[in-house]
């Protein structure tokens, strides 16, 4: 009976030494197949799609970067960069990425009409939604002090037209925050250093946002991790 013990415990040991060489060689195995295909990624040559996407881009770039153009043409050809950057995926991205230099120049720099402002906005959301390489081109552009400055609301309106749409100018600030701090942790921590920014998400959550999918204010306020202090 012992040696019957004996010898099953030797057994199954083998049978584990067996798999766990199998699981060594498969994962051998599986880094030479995955570096073999990441080589051929960095090899893609660009699609019919892709190429088009750049042509385009390049077109509304130069009306965005035209001075002698309306600012409402200059800032409705950047919200239509921000949805090719969206909708061509990680290379259409790479196209934009120059031309969101003049987007934070237009936006830190001239006086302009909420409705402009909010087109530059979205521009911004577009490029950076679910895209992290964007999320930090965005960061070092500066836009986080650019948006975070829209807080800021120095003039006092008069208008209750006014009123509304300077409010939807700091619910796109919010959203775009949002956007670019999503799974971003640098954004996190820089956001965290704006001592009035806590007091005005606050004021913006309590404010009606339907017709939004979320309250954009809160969703920064809990990502930023204002909640724990």
């Amino acid at each position: 009976m012992a040696k019957t013990q004996a010898y099953c415990a030797q057994f199954w040991i083998q049978v584990y030494r067996c798999f766990v060489g199998l699981y060594h060689r498969l994962k051998k195995c599986w880094s030479f197949v995955k570096g073999f295909f990441t080589k051929k990624e960095e090899e893609h040559i660009p699609t019919a799609e892709s190429i088009f996407h750049k042509e385009k881009i390049a077109v509304l770039g130069h009306m965005l970067k035209d001075k002698s153009l309306a600012l409402e043409q200059r800032a409705q050809a950047a919200y239509r960069i921000g949805l090719l950057a969206f909708t061509g995926g990680p290379t259409a991205g790479n196209f934009a990425a120059e031309y969101m230099k003049e987007v934070a120049h237009l936006l830190q720099n001239y006086e302009m009409e909420p409705k402009i402002k909010i087109q530059l906005l979205q521009s911004v959301a577009s490029w950076c939604y679910l895209n992290p390489v964007n999320q930090r081109r965005a960061k070092h552009l500066q836009f986080i002090p650019i948006l975070v400055d829209l807080f800021d609301n120095r003039l006092e309106p008069t208008m209750k037209s006014d009123v509304n749409s300077n409010l939807l100018v700091k619910f796109w600030s919010c959203y775009v925050l949002s956007v670019m701090t999503c799974n971003n942790l640098s954004c996190m921590q820089e956001l965290r250093d704006y001592s009035s920014l806590k007091y005005h998400l606050q004021m913006l959550a309590s404010e009606n946002w339907s017709g939004w999918p979320e309250n954009f204010a809160e969703v920064l306020y809990f990502l930023i991790g204002f909640h724990r202090n």
